[in-house]
């Protein structure tokens, strides 16, 4: 868990918290069909949500490049992949629907947890894509990623209040009570007391601290003390009213104010300090640090937050600093925190800053403007954009500014290289363009051939023959209904338009094909073999040779033993330019799904694809643009090979 030092305090908990968490629960979706964007740090338990939920329960995940998450990063991932599962901090969230909004398009569904949800965000995110399953989740890290979740509904924006965190998942159980460990009745406060799955079993090396916050209820129950108030619905949904000590949040991270303030008393300048949150004109909480000095001259604010920087993580850098004679005491000796000035929060050097114009300074003017806005401060040009207030998420705020403002793509990185609009500037000029959010492909456009069934095809007009075939061979016992098993693949190629899609030629080229109505289905048949004739039956089956213009790429034949009716062997043949391994798992599972709706006589229910193959082509085609543009991606990568492999 943070730690204020920078030295995080290590949680250890046992592998079945994970599993607890992650398995059995309805509060997401991880199973099959379900891809999740994994961008959380190692060091977090929303990794193990991201990596673990989805690869535990068969589902997929899809990995973010290295280093912080990218806004921009996480709109392509979601678009390029079809994801549909994701969590966002609550700062991280609020930055994206305010800057990035087009990076939500495409998710089913989102959780949000780390810090209190605001509730005009969520209604922006929801008003932009209704079908959103969107919840709050709440839980320390002491408890494995979430101890409740709760689904937002129109009901809840509608109270004006703050968002409930909801009820505790399967196998946790939680516990309201007051300062002698006594259940607190509905609808009044007390402290949150987790107990059951999940929990951790000691913070590593503090025998002291597990002792405090690790206790024993009456009952002999072990219980954690979360330290966050809370109120319970006569409906069971609970409500966070605040904290019980003095930790605060600030953009996700547990903070305690006591660690800051010990170490900024190390400073040589420094005699007392105190530390407390305090709204940022920028719209986000951050910190004050209120000094008083040791001895003259005293350390300015530069000096003491170039101090903080050089030890602390970014987030534990106060953002304003106020030096003072003395702190304010209560009558009875203890910091009085309601009599402490008002933060002035660092500003720029404004001024014109004018340089000796031309495109450059056009430039390093609208970022100035930018910066400012970001900040609510004027700034001038050579002013630091992080010794000014600026973070992480006030970073990837500016990023996306930029993007709408003058059209450029900008990662966070180049922020933190660059960070006055003096150095940014020339940067900015040579940033590529920004590139629009894909838009869907429609079957009245041109259908993409991808470049891996470019070379299926290619290999298949070469007399490949049945070498590309993938078989799939399930042995079933029982009843089973041909009619309904034949409706059922046909349900399935409806959903996975590869599946009934021919390749065609013109000029040379290979071109797609999708076919529709009755003449989609794929061709099945129903056999009756002798036990001694199936496995030769099976291979000459494997075998067909697939007119890829003329038929679909899949077939499936099912063998019913005469001697044994309720025995039968399903073969299911795909052409592998229609598939590969990967997608035999997905394609049984709707195939179940499909047969077992058909027998029940209802709908087979597959929901459309997020990403269907033709888009995913389409998509990846665009990106690398055309080999005979010596600035696309394709002229690069094919230079690259040319070049390296040039004499062999």
């Amino acid at each position: 868990t943070s730690g204020s030092t920078g030295r995080p305090k290590g949680v250890a908990a046992p592998h079945e918290a994970v599993t607890a968490t992650l398995t059995g629960q309805d509060f997401a979706s991880f199973g099959p069909g379900a891809i999740w964007l994994q961008c959380a740090p190692l060091s977090w338990d929303a990794f193990a949500l991201e990596l673990w939920g989805p690869l535990t329960n068969g589902g997929t995940c899809v990995l973010h490049p290295p280093g912080r998450p990218e806004p921009l990063t996480m709109a392509r991932l979601i678009a390029e992949h079809g994801i549909t599962s994701m969590y966002l901090s609550a700062s991280l969230f609020n930055v994206v629907v305010d800057e990035y909004p087009d990076a939500l398009d495409g998710l089913s569904e989102l959780l949000v947890g780390g810090e209190a949800l605001s509730p005009p965000h969520v209604a922006r995110a929801l008003a932009r894509r209704p079908g959103l399953r969107l919840s709050n989740g709440y839980g320390p890290v002491e408890c494995m990623v979430f101890l409740t979740t709760h689904p937002v509904t129109p009901a809840d924006l509608r109270t004006g209040g703050p968002l409930p965190i909801g009820r505790p998942l399967a196998g946790k159980r939680l516990h309201v009570l007051d300062e002698r460990l006594r259940p607190v009745p509905d609808g009044g406060t007390g402290e949150l007391y987790a107990a059951g799955a999940g929990l951790a079993r000691e913070y590593a090396g503090q025998a002291a601290l597990t002792a405090e916050r690790f206790v024993a209820a009456p009952s002999g129950e072990r219980l954690y003390r979360t330290g966050d108030l809370v109120r319970r619905r006569t409906d069971g949904v609970l409500e966070h009213l605040g904290r019980a000590d003095s930790q605060i949040k600030i953009r996700g991270f547990r903070v305690e104010p006591g660690e800051i303030e010990t170490f900024l008393a190390g400073h040589p300048g420094v005699d007392r300090a105190a530390v407390v949150a305090h709204p940022h004109p920028a719209g986000d909480r951050q910190l004050t640090a209120y000094v008083v000095p040791r001895g003259t001259p005293a350390p300015t604010a530069r000096e003491l937050r170039d101090h903080a920087r050089g030890a602390l993580p970014d987030h534990l850098v106060p953002a304003a600093f106020v030096i003072l004679d003395a702190l304010p005491l209560t009558p009875s000796g203890k910091l009085d925190r309601a009599a402490l000035p008002a933060p002035a929060f660092a500003a720029g050097t404004g001024g014109t800053g004018e340089r000796a114009g031309g495109a450059a300074d056009a430039t390093v003017g609208a970022l100035r403007t930018l910066f400012s806005e970001i900040l609510s401060t004027p700034l001038g040009p050579d002013d630091d954009f992080f010794r000014l207030g600026g973070n992480s998420l006030l970073a990837a705020r500016l990023a996306g500014r930029v993007r709408s403002a003058l059209g450029v793509e900008l990662d966070i990185r180049t922020l933190f290289e660059a960070p006055t609009p003096v150095r940014l500037a020339p940067l900015v000029d040579r940033a590529p363009a920004a590139v629009p959010p894909p838009e869907p492909a429609t079957e009245a456009g041109p259908l993409p051939v991808s470049d891996a069934q470019q070379r299926l095809w290619f290999l298949d007009r070469t007399g490949a023959g049945a070498a590309y075939n993938l078989p799939m061979l399930v042995r079933l016992r029982g009843a089973v209904d041909p009619d309904a098993l034949a409706g059922a693949l046909a349900d399935v190629a409806g959903r996975h338009e590869v599946l009934r899609t021919l390749f065609g030629e013109r000029d040379g080229v290979p071109v797609r094909r999708v076919l529709h109505g009755t003449r989609a289905a794929p061709p099945f048949a129903h056999e009756h073999v002798a036990t001694e004739e199936l496995e030769s039956a099976l291979r000459e089956t494997a075998r067909h040779r697939f007119d890829l213009g003329g038929e679909p790429p899949v077939r499936a034949v099912l063998f019913t033993l005469r001697e044994r009716p309720d025995e039968h062997a399903l073969l299911v043949l795909v052409h592998h330019i229609a598939g590969d391994g990967w997608s035999l798992r997905p394609l049984f599972r709707d195939l179940s799904l499909a047969y077992a709706a058909r027998v029940q006589g209802r709908p087979a229910g597959l929901a459309p694809l997020a990403v269907p193959y033709a888009e995913h082509a389409r998509r990846r085609l665009d990106r690398l643009g055309s080999p005979a543009d010596p600035g696309s991606l394709a002229a690069v990568q094919l230079a690259y090979w040319t070049r390296h492999l040039a004499g062999l």
